[in-house]
């Protein structure tokens, strides 16, 4: 496998050792978040298809195999443009999605987690992402109108079904999460931690139990771009169960990413 970037200089491929999210999907700690693959405001296209599509690709040639999407990033557009750019997966390659939430337009977001609306999600998402089986399903955000355990429940459903490995929550506390732990397993949580903001008592949860933690805007959206090496190194050091995603639109930029081990 290549690992050299744009100047032809080697980028160091371990990407921060492994981890193995559920206890049977070994990743390596780097992964990439592709939500910067839509267009402004996470809305519809990026500007640029096929540069979304070339980075995709040069991720899993510098050895990512954890890819972090979602049904609402654009909406539908990342589930989308990986199918394009990477099907036929690697075999190693694990993608994670999420459901659950709507969109109104750029910048707008509502979670909705009525059962049906979220077996449609996942249907959807297999069908988009062309899997017979969904590696790692999050619930996007939990419905404060709707029983948690009828959230849980429909995608546990959906499990046994066949239809997802593994189940995870984002942007939750620790009470949540030990309230869905009572209708399933959980076997990754996702929420915001950076080098400046974050739970750190998710962190420290998910350390104890053996739960894949995995950060969004591990950059801090883009604030921390200066200090990129810094900020990853960071949240590796801070647990092993930690995974960030960092996301971009430029190859250039992912390089520099994924080059700090």
């Amino acid at each position: 496998m290549s690992t050299t970037d744009i100047a032809g200089e080697p980028v160091p491929g371990d990407l921060g050792g492994t981890f193995s999210i559920g206890g049977d999907l070994p990743v390596r700690r780097i992964g990439y978040g592709t939500m910067q693959l839509t267009g402004p405001g996470h809305w519809f296209h990026p500007a640029d298809m096929d540069m979304a599509k070339a980075v995709l690709r040069r991720a899993v040639d510098l050895g990512v195999n954890h890819l972090d999407t979602a049904d609402a990033y654009g909406p539908e557009t990342a589930e989308r443009i990986i199918r394009k750019a990477l099907h036929p997966y690697p075999d190693d390659l694990v993608i994670a999605t999420k459901g659950g939430m709507t969109r109104q337009g750029p910048d707008q977001w509502a979670p909705v987690g009525r059962p049906e609306y979220l077996r449609q999600c996942v249907e959807m998402s297999l069908r988009r992402l062309a899997v017979d089986r969904i590696d790692l399903y999050y619930l996007h955000r939990i419905d404060p109108k709707v029983p948690l355990d009828d959230q849980i429940g429909e995608l546990a459903a959906l499990q046994a079904e066949g239809k997802i490995r593994h189940l995870g929550l984002s942007k939750v506390t620790t009470t949540q999460i030990d309230a869905a732990l009572k209708t399933a397993p959980i076997a990754a949580v996702q929420n915001r931690l950076n080098l400046t903001d974050g739970d750190h008592d998710v962190v420290r949860y998910c350390t104890h139990e053996g739960l894949a933690f995995v950060p969004y805007a591990p950059l801090g959206a883009g604030s921390l771009a200066t200090d990129t090496r810094a900020a990853i190194t960071y949240l590796l050091d801070l647990s092993p169960v930690v995974l960030p995603i960092p996301g971009t639109s430029s190859t250039e930029h992912l390089e520099v990413n994924l080059s700090r081990t």
